[in-house]
């Protein structure tokens, strides 16, 4: 049977757009363009950036945890059901970034 990170992994790496690459701290990392969506670690634990105001709630809410390395402005989460909905949030929200960069550009 297929272990809850692999199951992960293979979830969010089927997005449209979204490239699967190692992790500069192990584990793998999920990519919108040059966007970072977030990372899993071999420990069990994903790691995601938010925005100050999604990350409160996210901590208020009992969503995720703060960073384990107090990295501002990032989370972490357990490996659990709530894992792909936390990358779900964030992909979505880069993907609504990358329409607007994209009305924005010359010629468009």
């Amino acid at each position: 049977m297929e272990d809850i990170g692999a199951q992960i992994e293979r979830e969010v790496g089927s997005w449209e757009g979204v490239t699967v690459h190692p992790h500069r701290f192990g584990g793998v990392e999920f990519r919108l363009g040059r966007r970072e969506l977030g990372h899993l670690h071999a420990g069990g634990w994903a790691d995601l950036p938010f925005t100050s105001r999604i990350r409160e709630m996210l901590l208020e809410t009992g969503r995720a945890e703060p960073h384990r390395a107090g990295i501002r402005g990032w989370v972490s989460a357990p490996f659990d059901d709530d894992t792909v909905e936390l990358f779900r949030l964030g992909y979505e929200r880069a993907r609504v970034a990358q329409a607007v960069r994209e009305t924005r550009r010359p010629g468009s």
